[in-house]
Protein backbone atom coordinates (compact mmCIF):
# COMPACT_ATOMS: atom_id res chain seq x y z
CA UNK A 1 0.00 0.00 0.00
CA UNK A 2 1.32 3.47 -1.11
CA UNK A 3 1.26 5.83 1.78
CA UNK A 4 3.35 8.78 3.35
CA UNK A 5 4.94 11.54 2.27
CA UNK A 6 8.60 12.11 1.43
CA UNK A 7 10.60 15.23 0.14
CA UNK A 8 13.45 14.35 -2.44
CA UNK A 9 15.70 16.68 -4.87
CA UNK A 10 15.06 16.30 -8.40
CA UNK A 11 19.09 16.00 -10.05
CA UNK A 12 20.31 17.95 -12.91
CA UNK A 13 18.82 15.40 -15.35
CA UNK A 14 15.53 15.48 -14.10
CA UNK A 15 16.11 12.19 -11.94
CA UNK A 16 13.73 11.80 -8.27
CA UNK A 17 14.04 8.78 -5.67
CA UNK A 18 11.21 6.84 -5.35
CA UNK A 19 10.80 6.33 -1.29
CA UNK A 20 12.31 2.74 -0.90
CA UNK A 21 8.98 1.80 1.02
CA UNK A 22 7.72 2.19 -2.50
CA UNK A 23 9.61 0.23 -4.33
CA UNK A 24 8.04 -3.48 -4.08
CA UNK A 25 4.28 -1.95 -5.13
CA UNK A 26 6.05 -0.06 -8.60
CA UNK A 27 8.68 -3.26 -9.52
CA UNK A 28 10.88 -2.07 -12.06
CA UNK A 29 9.19 1.17 -13.25
CA UNK A 30 6.97 3.52 -12.44
CA UNK A 31 4.00 4.86 -15.29
CA UNK A 32 4.19 8.52 -14.60
CA UNK A 33 1.08 11.31 -16.09
CA UNK A 34 -0.04 14.53 -15.68
CA UNK A 35 -3.29 14.25 -12.97
CA UNK A 36 -6.38 14.71 -14.69
CA UNK A 37 -8.07 16.18 -11.88
CA UNK A 38 -6.99 20.20 -12.79
CA UNK A 39 -4.27 19.61 -10.15
CA UNK A 40 -0.54 21.08 -11.01
CA UNK A 41 1.21 17.48 -10.13
CA UNK A 42 2.30 14.13 -11.63
CA UNK A 43 0.64 10.91 -10.79
CA UNK A 44 2.97 7.58 -10.51
CA UNK A 45 1.44 4.23 -10.90
CA UNK A 46 2.54 0.66 -11.23
CA UNK A 47 2.05 -0.78 -14.91
CA UNK A 48 -0.73 -2.94 -13.30
CA UNK A 49 -2.36 0.00 -11.45
CA UNK A 50 -2.67 2.02 -14.92
CA UNK A 51 -3.92 -0.49 -16.15
CA UNK A 52 -6.82 -1.14 -14.02
CA UNK A 53 -7.48 2.57 -13.49
CA UNK A 54 -7.61 3.13 -17.96
CA UNK A 55 -10.13 -0.11 -17.28
CA UNK A 56 -11.93 1.50 -15.36
CA UNK A 57 -11.98 4.65 -17.94
CA UNK A 58 -13.17 2.10 -20.69
CA UNK A 59 -15.61 0.86 -19.11
CA UNK A 60 -17.80 4.21 -19.46
CA UNK A 61 -19.39 5.48 -22.31
CA UNK A 62 -16.71 6.71 -25.44
CA UNK A 63 -18.01 10.15 -25.43
CA UNK A 64 -17.63 10.36 -21.77
CA UNK A 65 -13.78 9.70 -21.16
CA UNK A 66 -12.34 9.77 -24.40
CA UNK A 67 -10.73 13.39 -23.68
CA UNK A 68 -9.14 12.05 -20.41
CA UNK A 69 -7.94 9.26 -21.79
CA UNK A 70 -6.20 11.16 -24.53
CA UNK A 71 -5.24 13.43 -22.00
CA UNK A 72 -3.55 10.77 -19.51
CA UNK A 73 -2.79 8.76 -22.99
CA UNK A 74 -0.22 11.71 -24.27
CA UNK A 75 1.67 12.57 -21.01
CA UNK A 76 1.91 9.03 -19.89
CA UNK A 77 5.45 7.94 -19.53
CA UNK A 78 7.22 4.47 -18.55
CA UNK A 79 10.12 5.50 -15.91
CA UNK A 80 12.21 2.91 -14.87
CA UNK A 81 14.07 2.59 -11.59
CA UNK A 82 17.61 2.81 -11.75
CA UNK A 83 20.27 0.50 -9.30
CA UNK A 84 19.88 3.70 -7.05
CA UNK A 85 16.01 3.86 -7.00
CA UNK A 86 15.34 6.91 -8.78
CA UNK A 87 13.42 7.23 -11.73
CA UNK A 88 13.35 9.88 -14.51
CA UNK A 89 10.56 12.55 -14.98
CA UNK A 90 10.27 13.57 -18.14
CA UNK A 91 10.83 17.54 -19.30
CA UNK A 92 7.50 17.99 -20.25
CA UNK A 93 5.76 16.78 -17.24
CA UNK A 94 8.50 18.42 -15.01
CA UNK A 95 6.76 21.75 -16.49
CA UNK A 96 3.46 20.89 -16.44
CA UNK A 97 3.83 20.21 -12.37
CA UNK A 98 5.84 23.62 -11.90
CA UNK A 99 8.56 20.68 -10.68
CA UNK A 100 12.66 22.53 -10.62
CA UNK A 101 15.08 21.40 -7.71
CA UNK A 102 12.30 20.10 -5.20
CA UNK A 103 9.88 17.15 -4.95
CA UNK A 104 6.99 16.15 -2.09
CA UNK A 105 5.95 12.53 -2.98
CA UNK A 106 2.27 11.63 -1.58
CA UNK A 107 1.43 7.70 -1.47
CA UNK A 108 -2.53 7.80 -2.03
CA UNK A 109 -2.96 4.28 -1.56
CA UNK A 110 -2.73 2.62 -5.50
CA UNK A 111 -0.80 5.48 -6.61
CA UNK A 112 1.51 8.14 -5.94
CA UNK A 113 1.06 11.83 -6.33
CA UNK A 114 4.39 14.22 -7.18
CA UNK A 115 4.20 17.66 -6.23
CA UNK A 116 6.47 20.73 -6.65
CA UNK A 117 6.86 22.18 -2.87
CA UNK A 118 5.20 25.21 -4.28
CA UNK A 119 2.17 23.41 -5.66
CA UNK A 120 2.40 20.86 -2.41
CA UNK A 121 2.20 23.81 -0.02
CA UNK A 122 -1.25 25.46 -1.94
CA UNK A 123 -2.75 22.36 -2.08
CA UNK A 124 -2.20 21.84 1.58
CA UNK A 125 -4.07 25.00 2.15
CA UNK A 126 -7.48 23.93 0.42
CA UNK A 127 -7.60 21.05 3.27
CA UNK A 128 -10.63 21.70 5.50
CA UNK A 129 -11.14 19.73 8.78
CA UNK A 130 -14.67 20.42 8.44
CA UNK A 131 -14.93 18.99 4.85
CA UNK A 132 -13.10 15.74 6.43
CA UNK A 133 -15.66 15.66 9.06
CA UNK A 134 -18.70 15.70 6.64
CA UNK A 135 -16.88 12.76 4.73
CA UNK A 136 -16.39 10.62 7.44
CA UNK A 137 -19.93 10.83 8.31
CA UNK A 138 -20.97 10.38 5.08
CA UNK A 139 -19.07 6.65 5.18
CA UNK A 140 -20.40 5.89 8.48
CA UNK A 141 -17.00 5.56 10.13
CA UNK A 142 -16.73 5.19 14.09
CA UNK A 143 -13.91 4.26 15.74
CA UNK A 144 -16.32 2.15 18.03
CA UNK A 145 -16.32 -0.27 15.02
Amino acid sequence: MLIGGSDHSVDKKGRIFIPSRFKSDFGESVVVCACVFGKKCLWGFSEEGFERFCDKLNKQPYGKMQNMYRHLSDTAAFAYLDASGRILLPAELREFAGITSDVHIVGMKNNIEIWSPENWSAEKETFSSVDYASIIDEIGFSFGE
